[in-house]
């Protein structure tokens, strides 16, 4: 299972950014291209591990989004796209997040009270932009049927589960100037 994963994650390309080790990656990054097998094969594999009844798929832009559009499309589900710039919709909440790499704003909007919602992204590192996101949804009054993260790489969901927050990921690796190493992969 995830053999498709597994292989591409084994030849992710590394870049250096400072002393931060970068891989590359369809998943994560768009590039090299995403090729439909993996994207199915990934998808599949969530739909597989989802264990409640949900009426909105979220996404974190922007990686999310092609993982979002795929399982909609297989459930019939629609998708909410958490933005990285205001649209100045009625109703719209700003979070702010901060990652390993980055901080900034986010912006929810068509999340209602009462809507039962899985949350998909690429990557996890430290944990900090699902943090906010679920203060966000809780303070709407949304529930989080299940977080689904397709790469973990660092602590954060180890933190994220100090904070009570259920995550559930693919696979676990880790990165170095070598090249990605693959430490747990969800069979």
């Amino acid at each position: 299972m995830l053999e498709k994963l597994r292989e591409s994650l084994l030849n992710a390309p590394i870049v250096h950014r400072g002393e931060y080790h970068y891989f590359i990656h369809p998943i994560s990054d768009g590039v090299p291209r995403l090729e439909p097998a993996l994207l199915e094969e990934v998808t599949d594999h969530i739909l597989g591990m989802v264990a409640g009844d949900f009426d909105k798929i979220i996404a974190i832009e922007a990686m999310g989004i092609p993982l979002a559009t795929a399982l909609s499309m297989k459930t019939g589900v629609p998708f909410v796209i958490i933005r990285k710039r205001a649209y100045e919709l009625e109703g719209e909440i700003k979070l702010s997040q901060e990652t390993g790499y980055s901080k900034g704003e986010l912006y929810i909007n068509d999340v209602k009270e009462g809507d039962r919602v899985l949350i998909v992204d690429d990557v996890i590192s430290t944990g900090g932009t699902l943090v906010a996101l679920m203060n966000a949804l809780e303070g709407i009054g949304a529930t989080v049927t299940d977080n689904i993260v397709i790469i973990e790489r660092g602590d954060g969901v180890s933190r994220l589960r100090e904070k009570g927050i259920d995550v559930k990921t693919l696979v676990r690796i880790d990165v170095t100037e070598n090249g990605v190493t693959i430490e747990d992969i969800h069979e």
